[in-house]
Parts: C-alpha cells; structure tokens; sequence
C-alpha cells in the first residue's frame, strides 16, 4: 500500500538522519530541505542581518478542539451552529504557563526579545539576527536565494531546537519552506486547453448564475455578511479591474465594485490574473456582499505568507465567514508536524464558524516520479479533514450552457497522511466499491481523506486585469470563489432568519448526498504518463467521487436543504 510505503520512507528518513542529529530534537525530520528549481542561490546571509522566525507553541485541549468541531458542524447535534469567539477559542487551545515559561526562557536565553504574539497565544514571531537564529536553532545556516524580483532566507539544512523545548514546539517557521511554485498552486491561466476543438464563447457571471439558477434577486441583504479572499506570492487586485469587470460582465443584478478592506499591503505594478480572478468572481457570485481581500506575499524575507494569513486569523475577533484560498502544495514536501498543526488552526477557524474553502488544484491526480515506480500526489492543505475542498468541471458541450463533465485538470484523490474522516465514509467506501474502474490500489491510499468535496465550472473564464478583457483563463481557483460566493448567499439568507453561518461545512454536506447538487457523472481526470494507467486518474461516477465530489450547485436547491437548522 501507498500510505505503508510512504511511512517507512519516513523512518528510513529518520534512521538515516539519527546518525548525525541527536535525536529528540527536530521537529520536522520529515520536511524536504531543497531548493526548488526556480530558485537560484544569492550567498550567505551576512551573520548580522536580521531574520524572523515564527514559533509554533504546542496548544492545549486539540481533542476536546477536535470534539467540539464535530458537535458545532453536525446538524443532528444539539449543539450545533454553537460557535465560539476569538476569546473562548483561545481559553480552550492556549498554550500551558509550563509552555510559555519554557520557551520564553529558551529565546530569552539567546538575547531574544524582540517578539510579539497573537490573542491565541500558540504563536510567537521573533525578530533576531542570522548569527543569533543559527546558535538558537543547531545545525541552520541561512542563505539568500532568488526567483525574479523575489528574495528569500532560508537554511540550507535541517534544524534542531534545545531538548528542553522540544516537547514544547510544534515546528519552527521562515526556515526551511520555499513558496510553492505556481505548477503546485491552483494557478489561473490563460489560452485554449483543447487545440482542434471548439470552445465555449466564455464563463462569466451571467453564464455561471444562468446555470447554477441564480436569479437578479439573489444577492446579499444581511448587514453582518462577509466574504473574503486570500493571495499569496506576490498577488495583487486592482480595484480599476474590478470596476471595469463589473461594468461589462456584472449587468442586470445589483453588486458591490469596490472591496470593503484589504488586510496586508497591496503591492505596486500589474495585477496578477490568479487575484484579479478570484475577487471578481466571488464579488459577481456572492453579489452585494462585503468582501475582504486578505494578501500576504510576506513583509520579511524570512516569513512564510500562507502562515502569516493563518496567525492573522488567529489575530482578528471579527473575520469574514466564507474564505476561499487557490493555495495548494504536495504533501510529501511538507512535515507532519507542520500540517497537523495547520490542521489545528483550520478547527479553531471552524469552530468559529467559518467556512474554508481551498482549491484541489491543476494536476489532477497528481504524480510522484518515484525511482521503481509512479503514485499518485495529494496536495495540502485540499487533503486537509478540516477544510472544503473544490474542483473543476467543463460544459459538455462548449457552444451551449449544457450540462457539466469533468475538467480533467480537476484536482483529486486520497491523502497518504490524514486518514478518511467519519464524515465521508460511506461516501467514499460506495464510490470505491462501485466504481468501474479504478487506478491500481498501488497509486493511492484508499483509507485517507479523499477530495474535493464538491465542485464547480473551472474552465474558460472571462477576467479582466490590468483594465484588458483576458478570456480563456482556467482552474480550480475560478471554481472555489465561485462556490464560495454561492455559499455566502446560503448564509446571508441564514442570517436574515436569524440563523449561524453554515461553518465548516462538510459534516452537513456528507448527510445530504447530494441533495441541491447537480451530480456529475462523465469524464476522468489526469494521472501518471505511464503504461499502467496512461496518463489517467479517477473518473467520475454517481454521487461522491474524486474528482468532482458530490457535483455542482443548484441554487434553489441547495439553498433549501442549507436553511433550515
């Protein structure tokens, strides 16, 4: 089995490593140290350049976080839509005194003052210089690297931390990950996909509401609705482009052409096509709806921007309710340490009653070049039990609004480190048992966590960036803001009956079956170039499957299945 073989790679990992690191003392044994090949080596850092490091303190009560998630989400549960503020999340995971005595102590020890923390307190970012960060963290050396216009500081190898703090950490940011490049992102693209077919005349938000039955009337009304976006990687909207897309594509509905708050700074030049899609989108789908943009390309070259957006929610009482981010990265490059604890702060954000919604990404299946043989590669944080995950579909026919088949870049599998939740198994266990035919059981762990969860139109979209109409643009990331605007309108009729917002979404959205779903039931999704599987992933089927999840939306429908409750 994949997820056997993936795990022994990991302890043969460590086994290797333990002959020249102490062992108890490193967090991320499993994180790849390499420099991705779109970044090149820029020299040592000199020792008394400043570097800043985030430190992840071990929180308490992740069970009873874990637990209580599970009772807010499930609508069978008395407790659910009981969400919790900002304040009673951080009473129930702060960090123990022992914790925060220990590692104060630790950074102190090193001559370390200059930090600060998030309400939460399970976070602290410390500013220090690189001689200073190098004793605190045996075994780093920092070194400049650059792609383009961007520069970076990170270790060239792994790092170790004092034996007296390790049980008190979970990892240690801004030392050993490299932004995701943008063939592991769900990234926005432009150009004709298939050469010698005819295309769509193009998506746009009138194309998209005629087909999920969205009428003029449905737009937000509720005053404490909020949506929002997240960029990363040197992404910018400008809000001249948001004008003008919505002066030529957003016609006969009311709708907002300005957005309500930009948290983090926007940065001077051309928009980028992946940012100017999702805020045009999820403004022309969940029309009427105050919209933040939350951007992150890091203010330090140290910082990882994905986890700068995460200690901002763990920083902010009152955030938008539906959040759609098109970030993704392969899973064997990331620790399990750093994705468990990434996991811990998408429950708190569901335990507030917030929706996250990721991107499953470009590659379909995905595929991991290994030295004997090929396997299929899941992709974080859509392998995530704690978020929404949504692919891509096409029209069947690409002159008419028809019915949809799959996108067959539609990202979608089995994770090889999170095991299936209990949410979807009988979902999942039907789709696997009744398939008619399914990649070799050696390419995929068929006990992890499957995704997406659901789906939208993902191909051919009309953006305008850079105040220029672009048509043919394509990816998940146009599907998640798309379901995403659709949601929020589910929850701002919620709220206009005085109801909670729907929050993490998937305990609910596995007890209907599909219900308010159009189900889609053609087409297959990439996989390996190799003579096992040819080139081919999963397919779709009836009801779940992975690739397109349980289908797309149906408006009316599914708004009437989310409403009561």
């Amino acid at each position: 089995m994949l997820f056997v073989y993936t795990k022994t790679m990991r302890v043969l990992c460590v086994l290797l490593l333990g002959v020249w690191l102490v062992s108890g003392e490193h967090l991320e044994l499993d994180q790849v140290v390499l420099v991705p090949e779109d970044w090149t080596h820029a020299g040592r850092v000199a020792l008394q350049e400043e570097v800043e490091l985030t430190f992840a303190l071990k929180q308490q009560n992740v069970d009873q976080l874990q637990e209580l998630l599970q009772l807010v989400s499930d609508p069978d549960s008395q407790q659910y839509g009981k969400y919790l503020t900002l304040e009673e999340v951080e009473s129930l995971v702060r960090p123990s005194q022992l914790t925060e005595k220990t590692v104060w102590t630790w950074l102190q020890g090193h001559g370390i003052r200059n930090c600060r923390t998030v309400q939460t307190r399970d976070f602290l970012q410390c500013t220090m210089t690189a001689q200073v960060a190098e004793n605190l963290l045996p075994g780093t050396e920092f070194h400049r690297y650059k792609k383009g216009d961007q520069t970076i500081i990170r270790s060239s190898s792994q790092y170790s931390v004092h034996e007296d703090v390790f049980e008190h950490l979970d990892f240690v940011g801004g030392v050993l990950r490299f932004p995701t490049s943008g063939k592991e992102i769900s990234k926005a693209w432009e150009g004709p996909r298939r050469s010698g077919k005819a295309f769509h005349l193009g998506v746009t938000p009138t194309v998209l509401r005629a087909r999920y039955n969205l009428t003029a009337a449905d737009i937000g009304h509720a005053a404490n609705n909020s949506q929002a976006v997240a960029q990363f990687l040197e992404q910018y909207y400008h809000p001249a482009d948001l004008a003008e897309f919505m002066s030529i594509y957003a016609r006969g509905f009311k709708h907002l052409t300005e957005v309500e708050r930009v948290v983090g700074t926007q940065g001077g030049g051309k928009a980028g096509l992946e940012a100017s899609l999702d805020i045009e989108y999820i403004m022309s789908t969940g029309a009427n709806i105050s919209t933040w943009v939350f951007t992150n390309p890091g203010r330090h070259e140290t910082q990882e921007p994905f986890l700068q957006w995460m200690l901002l929610l763990s920083n902010m009482s009152a955030v938008p309710w539906v959040h759609t981010i098109s970030y993704g990265d392969d899973e064997d490059s990331l620790s399990t340490a750093y994705m468990n604890r990434i996991n811990n702060e998408f429950m708190k954000a569901g335990l507030r009653g917030i929706s996250m919604l990721f991107a499953s990404g470009d590659s379909g299946a995905g595929c991991w070049h290994l030295t004997k043989e090929n396997v299929f590669r899941p992709s974080f944080p859509a392998s995530s039990p704690y978020v929404t995950t949504v692919g891509g579909t096409s029209f069947k026919n690409p002159f008419k609004l028809t019915y949809e088949v799959t996108d067959f870049i539609s990202g979608g599998g089995f994770s090889n480190v999170f095991a299936m939740p209990d949410y979807q198994v009988g979902a999942v266990s039907a789709y696997l048992k009744g398939a008619k035919s399914l990649p070799p059981e050696s390419y995929f762990n068929r006990s992890g966590r499957a995704y997406p969860d659901m789906a939208a139109l993902s191909d051919n979209y009309w953006v305008v960036t850079n105040l220029v109409p672009i048509p043919w643009v394509s990816g998940t990331s146009a599907s998640t803001p798309v379901v995403g605007g659709i949601l929020s309108l589910i929850n701002d009729q919620r709220f206009l009956k005085g109801l909670p917002s729907l929050g993490f979404l998937n305990p609910r959205l596995y007890k209907l079956k599909g219900t308010g779903l159009f189900d889609v039931t053609e087409g297959c999704h990439l996989g390996c170039l190799d003579d096992k599987v040819e080139g081919q992933g999963f397919c779709a089927a009836s009801s779940w499957d992975p690739v397109t999840g349980w289908g797309t939306p149906n408006y009316p429908a599914l708004l009437a299945a989310l409403i009561e409750k």
